[in-house]
């Protein structure tokens, strides 16, 4: 049986350029962040068809906040990306750690079915669980 998708359909997006989340310092310690992208778009890597939903990013900042225009510019960067749903929380959740350098951060990608099937993928990292490693 030939396989359907492929190393590349796998790695698809991880790698793309984005622009880059820009931050300001935070004033306050101890608190969470909670930011909701409800119209995220990108791109399926083996089907070229739009996918759909709702990015919800939480956290508790360190010295750093993210900038939200920079959040914006940055999340349309996905709009033409080819890149599977896990990837693109992953990916996230990656890209804002090294940017904002939070306490502890959270992505939740909640994706519009297709075919009936309902997509919910969570990714979340934590500065205290990195320093037992």
């Amino acid at each position: 049986m030939k396989k359907q998708y492929t190393d590349d359909h796998a790695r698809a997006g991880l790698a793309a350029p984005l622009p880059p989340l820009e931050v300001f310092p935070n004033q306050f310690p101890g608190y969470e962040i909670e930011i909701v992208i409800p119209e995220f778009t990108s791109v399926c890597p083996k089907t070229n068809l739009p996918d759909f939903g709702t990015l919800t990013i939480q956290y508790v900042p360190g010295k750093y906040c993210v900038e939200l225009k920079s959040l914006k510019t940055y999340e349309l960067g996905y709009r033409n990306l080819g890149i599977f749903y896990e990837n693109v929380v992953n990916r996230f959740l990656g890209d804002f750690v090294a940017a904002v350098k939070p306490v502890s951060a959270t992505v939740t990608g909640e994706f519009t079915p297709r075919g009936g099937i309902h997509s919910k993928v969570t990714a979340s990292w934590s500065a205290k669980k990195r320093a037992r490693r």
